[in-house]
């Protein structure tokens, strides 16, 4: 009795946010971006197994979409790769509020995840993964703090290891080729 109550309850929860997940292509559809019943199903249950994967649990609402109204504006996720994209997104997510020790809000991951994958990765996941946030995690184990005050906008820069495109540099390089 108990495990069939329960799985009406999960079965409910996953139609409602299923629901919630089609609710926001009205305003993803103005970027090109749309989901289907199917793929609303696929990424309900891909976010059951992640949330395994990871040993978390959430009630109330999830965060899938957050996520999606956070990232459907990105000039880097195209209508053929939108589900997958999605689920790759929802997993780097949950890995990383794990890998913070859950120091970090949603809102302060989500506004640091994104900001990478537009203005560092250029939409790559791997190194929205591998490099842009194991950095980033790893400092807040340590004891950084500052994305409070910022809730996780513009911390990057201080953990990147790699030399960044100088606008103002090149602009004087030139000059003085052309100009010398």
């Amino acid at each position: 009795m108990e495990q069939e109550m329960f799985a009406v309850l999960n079965r409910q929860r996953q139609e409602n946010e299923q629901r919630e997940l089609l609710a926001c292509n009205d305003s993803t559809v103005q970027f090109g971006l749309t989901l289907t019943a199917e793929d609303a199903a696929e990424l309900t249950a891909a976010r059951n197994e992640t949330l395994k994967k990871y040993e978390r649990v959430e009630f109330g609402r999830g965060m899938l979409d957050r996520l999606v109204l956070t990232f459907c504006d990105s000039e880097y996720i195209s209508q053929d790769e939108y589900p997958d994209t999605l689920a790759a997104l929802q997993e780097i997510f949950y890995k990383f509020k794990n890998e913070s020790n859950d120091m970090l809000t949603d809102t302060e991951l989500l506004n640091f995840m994104k900001e990478q994958f537009e203005e560092v990765c250029r939409g790559d996941l791997d190194y929205l993964a591998d490099t842009c946030l194991e950095r980033f995690t790893r400092a807040v184990r340590a004891g950084y703090r500052g994305y409070e005050s910022s809730d996780g906008l513009g911390d990057y820069e201080q953990f990147s290891e790699e030399q960044r495109w100088d606008k103002e540099l090149y602009l004087q390089v030139l000059h003085d080729l052309c100009w010398s």
